[in-house]
C-alpha cells in the first residue's frame, strides 16, 4: 500500500469512528477540507480520498460546493451477518446451516488475486437449507489466516458465526466490495445443491475489508435466485 493510501486509511479511519461514535451525529456538516488538511497534516488529495472512502461506506454525502454531511444514523449500514441473517430478513424464514470444510488450506492463486504476502487461508465452506430440505446457498469463505485464527478448525466457529469469530481476534469488516453474476451450476456444485446440472444460480463474489483497507475475507457464494435478490440505488433520497 502507498504512502498517500495509508495516509487516507487512516485520515478515513478517525473520521469513521468519530462518526460511528455519535462525535459527528447525524446531519451534522464536517469540517472543511481546509480545516481537514489542517488537523491531519495531509494534503488536499488525500481528504479528498478519505471523503470518497466514507461516501463509499454511506457515512457521508458530499456536495459540490457546499460541503460533507453525516449519513449515519447509527443503524446497521449495510448486513455484515451472512446470508442466513439476508434470508431470515427477506422471506421470514430461518435456514440451517452445514459446515462442509473448516481448515486451514495453501491458496497461492488467491493471495496473489489479492496481494497478499501470505497465502495461507482459513477455508470455511458452508451450505443453507431450508425447512423443507431445499439447498438454497453453497457459500466459500477464504479468510486470510491471521494470528488467533490458528486454532478455528479445531475449536470452530464461535455461535456458528465467521462474522462473530473474526469480532474475537479484533477483525471487524468495514468496507469492501462485491459483484454478481448468473451462472449455470457445474455437476459438482449442482450435485451439492441437489439441482440438475445448468441450474442457474446468482454467484455473488465479495472482499471484505478492515478499516484500513487490509483484506479480511474473500467469499463466493451461489444463491438460489428465487430466494434471495440484490438490490441497489442511485441518485439523492427525496
Amino acid at each position: 500500500m502507498s504512502e498517500q493510501a495509508r495516509k487516507h486509511h487512516r485520515v478515513a479511519r478517525i473520521l469513521s469512528r468519530e462518526i460511528r461514535g455519535g462525535t459527528l451525529p447525524d446531519g451534522s456538516r464536517l469540517p472543511g477540507e481546509h480545516a481537514l488538511t489542517e488537523r491531519f497534516s495531509v494534503s488536499r488529495s488525500t481528504v479528498r480520498a478519505a471523503l470518497r472512502s466514507l461516501a463509499d461506506e454511506g457515512l457521508v454525502r458530499t456536495h459540490p460546493g457546499i460541503g460533507s454531511f453525516v449519513s449515519f444514523d447509527g443503524a446497521p449500514l449495510d448486513n455484515r451477518h451472512g446470508w442466513k441473517q439476508a434470508l431470515t430478513e427477506q422471506g421470514g424464514v430461518t435456514p440451517s446451516t452445514t459446515v462442509l470444510r473448516l481448515e486451514a488450506v495453501r491458496d497461492r492463486a488467491l493471495g496473489a488475486e489479492l496481494g497478499l504476502e501470505s497465502d495461507w487461508f482459513l477455508a470455511v465452506d458452508r451450505m443453507r437449507s431450508l425447512a423443507d430440505g431445499a439447498r438454497v446457498s453453497l457459500e466459500r469463505s477464504r479468510v486470510p489466516l491471521s494470528p488467533g485464527l490458528e486454532e478455528v478448525p479445531r475449536t470452530g466457529l464461535v455461535d456458528g458465526s465467521l462474522t462473530a469469530t473474526l469480532a474475537t481476534v479484533g477483525l471487524v469488516v468495514a468496507s469492501g466490495e462485491q459483484r454478481a453474476t448468473a451462472v449455470p451450476l457445474d455437476a459438482a456444485d449442482a450435485a451439492q445443491l441437489l439441482r440438475p446440472e445448468g441450474t442457474s444460480f446468482l454467484r455473488v463474489t465479495r472482499i471484505g475489508r478492515s478499516p484500513a483497507g487490509t483484506v479480511l475475507e474473500h467469499v463466493v457464494s451461489l444463491l438460489d435466485p428465487a430466494r434471495f435478490e440484490l438490490r441497489t440505488s442511485f441518485g439523492e433520497p427525496h
